[in-house]
């Protein structure tokens, strides 16, 4: 159990909530930089009751005045889940006359190519919810028609009758000349009160109508809910006298207030795996890794991602919803495009709580579907019945026979080794224990299938990279994921369990705003491009509101060879806009083009700049986190745990602080968040930051 941390007047505690598909995890920091952590289960029916109760807990626990907590940081699903389960907002459409169906067209690719009938998902507004206007703006901004105001009159007729939520508005140039686009949103916010409103030039100025209009229609759809969950939990949070700041997770990987938020929901679709990201990168650099992959393995999904050189990897090539949500280049039109920075992120649905059956083939499969927080796993006796990947941990000795998460979550054994017999064991004519192991096994098959995907699909090879795992069920899976992909290290950070909550801690204030901007690399005007940048950056600081002082400023450039259709992101260095800077830039994208495609132009052929962005970050000062001392453990303890074709061993159960001294496995590490297996042939240690690190000492057959 944790020590108290004595709470403190100068009103510096920070708390941090990550809602996962089963437990919604709660950190707070202490001014000394002291961490105390606690998980409680997610309340699906209503998320925020989950995220207020377990700040409750914490700080009752801890004995922290709700008062004394200065800044408030949180990850959600919200937005993802409006899109993935379709309930998001009643949505409208209003675009230029002759582009009513850029939505239906989209591109040509599509995610599979041998499946002549693959039907697309259904737009997020359907045809008779979209509206055209008469206007015309040139690709350089020249007024070719001018906008027919008295047709908004009728459009904000038939939107009020049809009961819409959420209007978007995207004009065909608006990104070139923003006036007739914005007028509009004048018009329907007076005849349209109730409305939500989002337009494009707000959300993303920038070429490609299909992108920019799903981008926008994405941010109206999931508004009104991302709304009325971030007022509830306002208003929540409140009542419990925690009226500090709230801050969200942006998909980027920086945060974002809670007003632009509401303005610019888009931006969270992707927030809760952004931010274990940034907890892995963050522990990485201060460990002494710079080349590792993130593994956050919870109780719906797992999830990779790659640090490079110290660097997280973004990409504005994303789709979500319609059965995909993935971050490729090559594979598109399974989802919907959201052309916004995001962290490049692999995801398969195999977590924790991912349920076991048996195929029409007689074979184990894995998920995606998932027990989720109610009922959950059939270990946690609140009503489950089928088995999952956690009753496979149970059954094989792995998790704790009692209790799990600080004694917060009582286990049955016995059901669940029963569920497993029932459904998997029995009619496979294997014992309990085999019948686990091979489940692990497949899951763990398809955990690796998001590693390659940010590995070996890109041209990286995993053995060059150390293994960084978390969430609650990182720990379970990364040795034996590990082992499969020829890696030989893991570690394991302090705070696991709830890392992703941890890694907001860590987040900067964040915003970015760009602009289009379509000529040649080599005769772009300095002029033209210098004005453009600092207008930019005038509104990313007047946006943020702080001293130009306190804020680093990232000039970028999105590029492409001429005749390309997609672009690549190169940051602009500093220095006049001469030859040197632009064969520099040139020779940037170009090595990039080359990681990304396998290969590049030479100098000769033109190269051109599409759009310029701006990325503002608040420069902040963290302190060194660890967490807050807990009791030492009793007399040492075994507990027989399952090892494939070694059987039934006898593991030594530690806490973290018994690897001072480096231990040979088979081990058990239980931590109130997570739990870590260390197999034979793998020895544990701690490092000097008190990471776990686990490294392979003996080839085992395969």
């Amino acid at each position: 159990m944790n020590t108290p941390i004595a709470s403190s007047a100068n009103g510096t505690f920070r708390l941090a909530v990550d809602i996962g598909g089963t437990f919604t995890d709660v950190v707070l920091m202490a001014p000394d930089g002291r961490l105390s952590t606690t998980k409680v289960p997610s309340t699906p029916d209503d998320y925020a009751r989950g995220v207020i109760e377990g700040c409750r807990q914490i700080l009752m626990r801890e004995n922290v005045a709700a008062s004394d907590v200065a800044e408030m940081l949180h990850a959600s699903t919200v937005a993802t889940n409006a899109i993935l389960e379709g309930k998001g907002a009643r949505t409208a459409l209003v675009t230029t006359e002759g582009f009513r169906d850029v939505l239906e067209l989209r591109r040509i690719r599509v995610p599979r190519l041998y499946e002549p009938l693959y039907r697309k998902p259904p737009p997020l507004v359907p045809r008779r919810h979209r509206f055209e206007v008469a206007e015309r703006v040139g690709p350089r901004g020249e007024v070719l028609r001018a906008l027919d105001e008295a047709a908004f009159q009728g459009i904000a007729g038939q939107i009020e009758a049809a009961g819409i939520e959420a209007v978007a508005v995207c004009f065909l140039h608006s990104y070139a000349n923003p006036d007739h686009e914005r007028r509009a949103g004048e018009l329907l916010r007076t005849l349209l009160p109730d409305c939500f409103v989002t337009l494009s030039v707000d959300v993303l100025p920038e070429i490609r109508e299909y992108e920019r209009t799903s981008t926008t229609v994405i941010n109206a759809y999931v508004a009104p809910p991302v709304s009325r969950y971030l007022t509830s939990l306002r208003a929540g949070l409140d009542k419990e006298g925690i009226t500090a700041p709230l801050f969200m997770m942006q998909s980027s990987g920086g945060i974002l207030d809670l007003e632009t938020v509401l303005q610019r929901p888009a931006l969270v679709v992707e927030s809760g795996p952004a931010a274990g990201v940034i907890g892995a990168g963050f522990v990485g650099r201060r460990a002494g890794f710079d080349n590792i992959i993130a593994l956050d393995v919870g109780g719906t999904t797992a999830k990779a991602s790659v640090i490079e050189r110290g660097r997280y990897l973004t990409t504005d090539e994303y789709e979500v919803g319609g059965g995909i949500s993935l971050s490729s280049r090559l594979v598109k039109g399974g989802g919907y495009a959201l052309r916004l920075p995001v962290i490049d992120v692999s995801e398969v649905g195999t977590g924790g709580g991912s349920i076991v059956r048996l195929n029409a083939a007689g074979n184990i499969s894995v998920g995606p579907q998932s027990a989720g927080a109610k009922p959950g796993p059939v270990a946690y006796g609140q009503g489950g019945v089928e088995p999952t990947v956690t009753d496979a941990n149970v059954a094989l000795g792995y998790l704790n026979p009692v209790a799990i998460a600080d004694g917060t979550v009582a286990i049955d054994l016995a059901a669940a080794r029963a569920s497993i017999e029932c459904e998997v064991a029995g009619p496979l004519g294997r014992s309990v224990e085999e019948a686990s192991y091979g489940v692990l096994a497949i899951a763990n098959a398809l955990m690796a299938r998001s590693v390659r995907s940010v590995t070996t699909s890109r041209g990286r090879d995993p053995r060059d990279f150390a293994l960084l795992a978390f969430g609650g069920g990182g720990g379970l899976h990364a040795v034996g994921l590990a082992a499969s992909l020829g890696m030989r290290r893991v570690i394991i950070p302090p705070a696991a369990g709830v890392f992703s909550a941890f890694g907001l801690l860590y987040s900067e204030i964040e915003f970015a705003q760009s602009q289009g901007f379509l000529t040649p690399l080599d005769t772009a005007d300095p002029a033209a491009l210098g004005e453009a940048f600092t207008r930019l950056e005038a509104s990313v600081l007047r946006h943020l509101g702080r001293p130009a002082d306190t804020v680093r400023l990232q000039r970028r450039l999105d590029l492409r060879y001429a005749g390309q259709a997609f672009e690549l992101a190169v940051d602009m260095p500093e220095g006049a806009f001469d030859t040197a800077m632009r064969d520099a830039l040139a020779a940037a994208f170009d090595e990039e083009h080359a990681r990304t495609y396998g290969h590049r132009l030479p100098r000769a052929h033109p190269r051109e700049i599409v759009t310029l962005r701006v990325i503002g970050t608040v420069i902040t000062e963290r302190p060194e986190s660890h967490l807050a001392a807990r009791k030492a453990q009793g007399p040492a303890a075994t507990r027989p745990a399952y090892f494939g074709d070694a059987g039934w061993l006898e593991a030594r159960i530690v806490e973290r602080q018994g690897l001072a001294t480096p231990l040979d496995g088979p081990l058990i590490v239980e931590e109130p968040d997570a739990t870590i297996i260390v197999p034979p042939g793998w020895t544990a240690s701690l490092d000097t930051r008190f990471n776990i690190l686990i490294d392979q000492t003996v080839e085992l057959p395969a």
